[in-house]
This record gives C-alpha cells, structure tokens and sequence, in this order.
C-alpha cells in the first residue's frame, strides 16, 4: 500500500502546496481543515483519485478536534508516515491593545498548541511501528523578534523549541521530528505584508525543497537556504545595531487593520 501522509492546514498555501508534492510522490493523502469544502474542491480540480485520499474537519485550535482528526484517520487509513503540521495564523499586534492579547492566545493556541495535539495521536502508534516521521512547520520569524510581529515570531520560537525537544525524545522510538523553517512564501498568509520580503518563493517551489528535507530525515531546514544566512547573520548582531536596522520598519496589519 502506498505510504501515507497527514497534513493540517491543507485548504490553501504551503499546506495544498505540499499536499500535491506528496501526491506526486504517489502518497496517499489525509488532510485536515476547517475548510473542508475548499479542500474537496481542490483535490477534485486536480485530478486526485478518490481512493488516494480523505478529508478531515478539525480545528486544530481546538485540542480534542484535531486529536479527532487524527484518530479518525488512523481508523479510516492507517497510521501515516508523514504527519505535517502545518496549520498556522500570523497576525499583527500591539500590547497596548487589550483585544491584541487575544491575538496572542489565539497565535499560540494555533501554532503550538495545535502542533503538539496534531502530534499526540500519532506517537504511542508510530513507536510501536518503529518509525514515522513528525514535521513541524516553524518560520524564519521565529530566529529573531520583529517589531509589531511579537505573537508570531513568538509563537514560531517555540516551534523550533518544542520540535527540537521532541526530537531528542523520541529519538530511540525511531521517530523523526523534522523542523521546516520557510522564508518568505507568497501565500494568503504573506501577500498583506506591508514590508519588503527578500527570496520571495512560490508555494510550489517551496514544497518541492521541503518535500526533498523530509524524504532526506533532516532535522532542521531553512528554506529558501539564503534566508537561513539572513536569519543568522541578524542573530549576530549586538541588540542596539538589530534595533536601528528594524527601525521604522513596516509593521504586520493587526486585526482592526484593513
């Protein structure tokens, strides 16, 4: 039986992106959202066969959802080699706005919350295997804070953390926990930016470069490679030089932003 992926956030960007690039590699395919109408459309404009693939609905905000998801598609398709989780929010805040710390929790309940529920099913199944491999979708955001972009770049901090965690725990169950750090993807996630975004990638290319990281067990990726340079030259800067590079910098919109 072909091998099997489970992905989050499969109903546009990075997450459909990757999604066709496992379908071409014959994979079969379960995919979760919230949007599972859009997904359904989307795997059906493709072309992808019917028995390849099934939907999920879940919130992965919601932690008793995407656990859900999770053990519904080990009953319905086996226990997947691939669980990506790739379902993530960015948004724009101020502290100084009451509503903004809303943001926050909502940031963190998404991004890192629902990474390690997304991950909890999967992990007693995939060790009693011998192996699988988790993929947790950081950002280059997450090497240093920007100004105005605090919940994400936070949020994706503790990404890179927690997956570099896991890995050392799970490291003699024979489970690989992979972490993808992406640049700056034109995605709906990234296209209201209002600030200069270098080694823009599309989706596509970006898939395909991970897609080869994951296949290869690396445990951690920057993809584009070149912002990975960017990333680490900016973590060697003294905060006083960082400061006066990012000043006047562009902010994320916020919520209340149009």
């Amino acid at each position: 039986m072909a091998r099997l992926v489970f992905i989050t956030g499969a109903s546009s960007g990075i997450g459909q992106a990757l999604a066709w690039r496992f379908a071409q590699a014959g994979y079969r395919l379960a995919l979760a959202a919230r949007r599972t109408a859009e997904v359904e459309s989307w795997v059906s404009a493709r072309g992808i066969s019917a028995n390849s693939y099934q939907i999920y609905s879940a919130d992965v905000s919601v932690p008793d959802s995407i656990v859900a998801a999770g053990r519904a598609c080990m009953a319905a398709q086996g226990i997947p080699d691939v669980v990506v989780a790739n379902a993530g929010i960015s948004v724009g805040v101020d502290t100084s706005e009451r509503a903004d710390i809303d943001v926050i929790a909502q940031t963190f309940a998404t991004n890192n919350i629902g990474m390690a529920a997304t991950f909890h099913p999967f992990i007693e199944a995939m060790a009693q295997r011998g192996g699988g491999a988790l993929v947790g979708i950081g950002s280059v955001a997450g090497i240093r804070g920007l100004p105005g972009h605090g919940a994400y770049c936070a949020s994706k901090a503790a990404v890179i953390s927690y997956c570099e965690s896991l890995r050392g725990e799970l490291r003699a169950s024979g489970i690989k926990v992979v972490t993808i750090c992406p640049g700056y993807i034109d995605t709906p996630l990234t296209q209201k930016n209002r600030y200069v975004m270098p080694f823009l990638m599309q989706p596509q290319d970006f898939a395909d470069k991970a897609f080869k990281a994951i296949e290869a067990g690396a445990s951690y990726c920057v993809i584009p490679w070149q912002m990975g340079l960017v990333a680490k030259l900016l973590r060697l800067l003294p905060n006083a030089l960082f400061d006066k590079v990012l000043a006047g910098r562009p902010r994320k919109r916020r919520n209340s932003e149009p």
